[in-house]
């Protein structure tokens, strides 16, 4: 279910216009069914009076007007001072747990007395099942693998006394909290800040959400993957690699034989033909390799490693050179690139050649060009003068959406919707295992032609690696010609997917 508020200028002639692909009651169609997707009236949405598809009131317009508010606790965890740890190995985080919800902040792997998280929790009100949350700081060390997770110390926050926040307010300044450990003595301080708030709060985006909780097989850095974000679209470009030559020096081999290049950007890997060497030193391949890569590039890095196999499943690495993107360059004019050499670092060490010192003298002939920058599926919207209005939409729900695998022996789903207009992407938070999400966001984009199509596709988030290839499944999407809304009217909308 989706809403859309197109605003712009008041006109002189107003031709009220219905929904796209949206039955009126009097088109003859009788159908239930077909009743389910007409436009409805809605009582409250973001906090508002809406009567014939408008605002009751002229109102300020908020953030999230368009979808239903949701309530949160948000726990901001900053910092520790002074822990006394008894086992300095290993690393602390802190644990909230409050009715049934438990989350963890990442682990933090350097030894140290004073830990700094600086990580946001969003607890759902309707996860919240008890009127006390309990806030731990535990200790993982290896050498404590039987006994669990140590426990330093903990507090307890009575929900009842936390006060509201209402978004444009400043955010709120966190505490000092005193935590004691089992025998009720103090070990230290914690520094966090508790309030409650909506999806409107600004450090929503980046909190952990509590009806988002990853799969237990999940790491948690997989979570930058379920995190709602708007961006642009993406500018592609091809990374045109050959891969020539290499020479291996001091290996103590009078030929290597079935050695290969494997060159890798991300998750893009390849690799060139075994062939064995030419000489004691030279392997020869002349192959040419193309990557994808899309800008910003930041620190992206082309990896390239010459390797043999010694095994059926084992390999041996001669080294590897790792070249930076943003480097690399571009293919522009016609003019040649011209082709380098490259020392391979992290050779085989000398416990496995014999040798008393580490190889370093091994080279790679490469070269590497960016070629044919170009951006994908941008529908222009023709920002060749001044904006005329707005376009909000609000991602309310999904229901009875398909199951698009299987976990714990039962389907399920993780969706997201993705909305596209113009160059700007908008893509809501990932529901874990859900097949009824309720996503209530919100975004909004500046409209210079009427003549034009706002996209939104819901997808299936494969957080946990169950597809081959880590693509994320469309479960459906509609277009929406944005001509075909009256200005200023709101749309309520439920689609049935293609």
């Amino acid at each position: 279910m989706i809403m859309v508020n197109p605003f712009r200028p008041q006109q002189q002639q107003k031709v009220p216009r219905a929904p796209i692909n949206v039955p009126h009651k009097d088109s003859g169609t009788s159908s239930s069914r077909s009743y389910d997707y007409l436009l409805k009236p809605t009582p409250l949405l973001g906090g508002e009076e809406i009567v014939r598809g408008r605002f009751s009131a002229e109102k300020q317009v908020s953030p999230y007007n368009l979808v239903e508010t949701m309530h949160y606790l948000f726990v901001r965890i900053v910092k520790v001072r002074d822990l006394h740890l008894k086992n300095i190995t290993g690393s602390s985080y802190v644990s909230l747990k409050i009715g049934n919800y438990k989350g963890n902040t990442k682990p933090l792997l350097e030894h140290s007395h004073n830990p700094e998280w600086n990580e946001v929790f969003a607890i759902k009100r309707e996860h919240m099942q008890s009127p006390v949350m309990d806030v731990l700081v535990k200790h993982y060390s290896p050498e404590n693998n039987n006994e669990g997770d140590q426990f330093e110390g903990a507090l307890q926050i009575n929900i009842h006394e936390v006060h509201p926040r209402v978004s444009p307010d400043g955010p709120l300044a966190p505490n000092w909290y005193a935590i004691a450990d089992k025998n009720g003595d103090k070990n230290g301080d914690l520094m966090l800040a508790v309030w409650e708030g909506t999806q409107a709060d600004e450090a929503f985006p980046d909190a952990w959400h509590s009806d988002a909780p990853l799969p237990p097989n999940v790491s948690s850095v997989t979570y930058e993957q379920i995190r709602s974000k708007v961006y642009h679209t993406p500018r592609l470009w091809y990374i045109r690699v050959n891969v020539t030559e290499a020479q291996l020096f001091g290996y103590g081999m009078c030929r290597v034989p079935n050695a290969y290049a494997k060159l890798q950007i991300g998750n893009q890997c390849l690799k060139t033909k075994a062939a064995d060497s030419e000489g004691p030193n030279s392997i020869c391949w002349n192959e040419e390799m193309v990557f994808v890569a899309a800008e910003p590039f930041d620190d992206e890095h082309l990896i390239v490693s010459v390797e043999y196999a010694v095994g059926p499943e084992e390999y041996m690495s001669f080294g590897s050179v790792s070249i930076p993107l943003n480097s690399v360059e571009r293919y522009e004019d016609d003019r040649t690139i011209c082709s380098k050499w490259f020392n391979l670092e992290k050779s085989i060490s000398s416990d496995v050649m014999g040798n008393d010192a580490e190889i370093s003298s091994s080279k790679i002939h490469l070269c590497v060009c960016l070629d044919g920058g170009c951006n994908v599926l941008n529908e222009p919207t023709k920002q060749l003068g001044s904006s005329i209005g707005v376009l909000e939409l609000g991602v309310i729900a999904a229901q009875k959406l398909l199951p698009m695998k299987s976990r714990k022996g039962r389907g399920t789903s993780d969706p997201y919707c993705v909305a596209k207009y113009g160059d700007i992407w908008f893509r809501t938070r990932t529901i874990v295992d859900s097949l009824n999400p309720k996503f209530n966001e919100q975004h909004n984009w500046d409209v210079y032609d009427p003549a034009t199509v706002l996209t939104v596709a819901i997808f299936d988030n494969q957080i946990d690696g169950d597809s081959d290839d880590n693509k994320h499944v469309e479960i459906g999407n509609v277009r929406i010609p944005v001509s075909t809304l009256e200005s200023g009217r709101i749309y309520i909308l439920l689609y049935p997917p293609p």
